[in-house]
């Protein structure tokens, strides 16, 4: 802050950071300021160092103490539990940080090829009458997400979690290059079965 300065004011990020140290980390990751116990069983020492809880809630952590966040580390294992399909994609994934490739077709051309027709004309034709309406895409209501999960599947919304899982599992073999003679033309659909498959392993709406 300069002396001149006639309103007292500092906004520099170093006198934020004295007046406000709250949740402040070192180089080592260590919380300078954490009170909490290392949550070790046993263990007294101060837990200053945070760790995700599992890989599929990288959002809460365990607070350790230095020893027990080193030897927890040292476990961690981000693809614990992950079949080698599911590894695949998620390393294909990577690549592109994650995001997918925007459908470049018209919007109105995809609406109307959900419905088998290529052209918007030939719904004057024999196909004129082949829009199932309603009811055809499932006898409840689901997330958005499961539904077009359920879609990617060939399953049916009625269908336990077992029966999807069959369903899933059929598709791996097919679409999977360890499985169907190394052809890798079929990565970007095995992501999706991939990832139609978290959906509904997570959902509360499939028993």
């Amino acid at each position: 802050m300069s002396k001149s300065d006639p309103f007292g004011f500092d906004m520099s990020v170093r006198s934020s950071k004295k007046k406000n140290p709250r949740g402040r980390r070192g180089m080592s990751g260590e919380s300078e300021t954490s009170t909490r116990i290392c949550d070790h069983d046993g263990c007294e020492e101060p837990g200053k160092f945070r760790a995700p809880k599992a890989p599929d809630v990288l959002d809460d952590f365990f607070w350790f103490c230095k020893d027990h966040v080193r030897e927890y580390n040292l476990k961690w294992n981000f693809f614990d539990g992950k079949t080698e399909a599911e590894m695949n994609a998620q390393e294909s994934a990577d690549k592109v940080w994650e995001r997918k490739t925007k459908d470049w077709r018209d919007p109105e051309a995809r609406a109307w090829a959900r419905l088998g027709i290529e052209d918007p004309h030939q719904v004057l034709g024999d196909k004129a009458t082949r829009n199932p309406g309603k009811s055809a895409g499932g006898t409840r209501r689901l997330p958005p997400t499961e539904r077009r999960a359920i879609e990617i599947l060939e399953a049916k919304d009625h269908w336990t979690k077992a029966e999807v899982r069959k369903a899933y599992k059929a598709l791996i073999k097919v679409l999977h290059p360890d499985m169907n003679g190394g052809d890798r033309s079929q990565e970007e659909q095995l992501q999706e079965v991939v990832w139609a498959w978290d959906q509904i392993k997570e959902s509360r709406n499939f028993k």
